[in-house]
């Protein structure tokens, strides 16, 4: 057993006194804070909160139905919608056949494409029997073998003629365009199939429409 004398009983309550002064300093002292002390919520949390509390599930079938009637608004709604889709296709339709830029399809944009549709619409072209060959040879398969044989060796004949107006046509094109638009990377097979492709259709069914008739100056 340690005896205290009267000095470290001295010492030991001066310490005391000390450590209680300095607790309740420490406890008087404001804690200072770093940062805000919370963590930054989530986008989607804060978004959540602003909108507030999420509508539960639908429990059935019917809920869900009502619940989806209410959010699609009124019939006449929806069909005033409905009309104003049906005008902006029909519009965005419109200019794409007249040959805006901006509203056409990939393969059709920029000016050496449309330099082709219009050489192309210029010309009479004998590829430009190839869709109405092919509905006549679907037709002679319900006539006697004889005639078939004729019509068949016919629509042979014209293929190969028409083969070469293709090839012939390509090249042709190719060599204008790079006179026109020296500049120009557009050029070789694609845009030789591109040509071979519009000289095939039907006139009325070209698209975008013909801007030229045949025979004027391109």
């Amino acid at each position: 057993m340690k005896l205290l004398r009267r000095g470290d009983s001295d010492n030991s309550d001066k310490r005391d006194v000390e450590g209680t002064e300095a607790s309740s300093a420490s406890e008087e002292a404001p804690i200072e804070q770093v940062g805000k002390g919370r963590p930054t919520p989530k986008r989607r949390d804060a978004e959540a909160k602003r909108r507030g509390p999420v509508a539960p599930a639908p429990l059935t079938a019917k809920e869900a139905r009502a619940r989806r009637k209410a959010t699609r608004g009124s019939k006449e709604d929806r069909k005033a919608e409905a009309a104003e889709r049906r005008a902006s296709s029909a519009d965005r339709r419109a200019r794409m056949l007249a040959g805006e830029d901006k509203y056409l399809l990939p393969r059709d944009k920029g000016p050496v494409r449309a330099y082709v549709r219009d050489f192309i619409d210029a010309r009479r072209n004998l590829v430009g029997l190839f869709m109405p060959l092919a509905l006549i040879l679907i037709m002679t398969m319900f006539v006697t073998p004889a005639l078939q044989q004729i019509v068949t060796l016919a629509m042979l004949v014209m293929m190969l003629f028409m083969v070469g107006e293709g090839i012939w046509l390509g090249r042709m094109i190719n060599n204008r365009v790079a006179e026109r638009f020296p500049d120009s990377t557009d050029g070789g097979f694609k845009l030789g199939w591109y040509a071979f492709v519009r000289a095939s259709q039907i006139r009325k069914l070209r698209a975008p429409k013909p801007r030229v008739g045949p025979g004027d100056a391109i």
